[in-house]
Formats: structure tokens, sequence, C-alpha cells
């Protein structure tokens, strides 16, 4: 299976729509963060970009639930997810200090700020990676993005996707402010995804 191909799948089992708001698909790189309700979120939040962005641009994910089984473990090679261990975290090889190797100075990243999956209707605070990725990387834009639906379409223990409709929402890119606060950043970028929810 290719991306191309892999791509249309996710698009057509999630319904997605796409809307981008006060921004543009670009392939300079770029920090996508969203809400996160569903395993489906990553891979539909890639398959949303158009090719040439989405080729430069790698998922954040669960190692310990993407390489649980040949088939997500060969479709997260095929999406090209970087896997982050959760269990053994090091003081010296941060998950942030990975990211950023691995990206380089060409490819963009999709990441989950709340850190774990959340089906209620409210945001939960936002763990401290996005602001450490904005404050090494002050070049990076950092576009919140929301995705409505998809947790109705891969259920919290269920295995095989329900095809309903889902909506994935870009806004505008925002920036770490000189001096501002980690706080204050993210709670200004958990603002960002509310606001795209209620358009």
């Amino acid at each position: 299976m290719t991306g191309p191909l892999l791509a249309l799948i996710a698009k057509l089992l999630s319904g997605a729509s796409v809307r981008w708001i006060d921004c543009q698909p670009d392939t300079c790189q770029r920090v996508y963060f969203a809400n996160h309700t569903s395993h489906l979120d990553a891979l539909v939040l890639w398959a949303s970009l158009p090719y040439d962005v989405r080729i430069l641009t790698r998922p954040v994910a669960a190692k310990d639930y993407w390489e649980k089984g040949r088939v997500r473990r060969y479709l997260s090679g095929v999406f090209n997810a970087l896997l982050i261990d959760r269990k053994e975290i090091k003081v010296h090889q941060s998950p942030v200090d990975m990211m950023l190797r691995e990206i380089g100075d060409r490819y963009s990243l999709i990441v989950f700020p709340e850190g774990h999956r959340n089906v209620s209707e409210e945001l939960e605070e936002f763990k401290s990676g996005l602001y450490y990725l904005c404050k090494k990387r002050p070049d990076l834009e950092a576009v919140p993005v929301h995705i409505d639906n998809l947790n109705r379409v891969l259920p919290r223990g269920e295995f095989l996707p329900v095809p309903l409709l889902s909506c994935i929402t870009f806004g505008p890119p925002m920036w770490l402010e000189a001096g501002e606060p980690k706080s204050q950043f993210l709670t200004r970028a958990r603002a960002a995804i509310q606001r795209l929810k209620d358009m």
C-alpha cells in the first residue's frame, strides 16, 4: 500500500471535509497541533493535507499503540509516523529533542498536546511539549487544528471504523512570543483550537 492510497482510504472511511480558516496549505515547516479523540486522528489529519504538504509532514504517535501488531506497524511506516515511547522517557533523550532531530530543516509535525485521547467536550490542559518545540524552534509555525466527530467513526475499544462524516478545521498560525510564559502560551494554543470548534 502506498501513502496516496492510504490517504484515500482514510478520507473515505472518515468522510472528512477540510476547512482552512485564515490559513493556507504550505510546505513551510509547521507544527500542526490538534485535539485528540480517536486513534484515527493522526492518520486522517495527515490524509487531509494536500499531497505536497503531506509528504513533508510526520504525525507524532504513541509507539506502544502503533507497534502493536503487523498491520499497525506497517501503516505507521506508510504514513511516516514518528513513534514516541511514552513509557521510557529519558532526560538525555527527550521526546522534544527527538522530534526536532527527526524533522531537521525539512519536515513538519502533527502533535496532540492533550497527550492522550479525550472523549469529553472540553479540551484538557495541554502538556508542555508544544511549548518546548516552539521555544527551541521559534521559526516553526504552530497551526491549530480542530478534529470533529472522529471519535464516533472509531469509538474507543473498537477495531473497525463506522463510516460517518467528520470535519478537519485548520486555523491561523501562531508563534511563541518573546518572553511569553509556558502557561500563557499553552492557554492561548488551547483557546485557538476551542475557537475553531465553535466556528
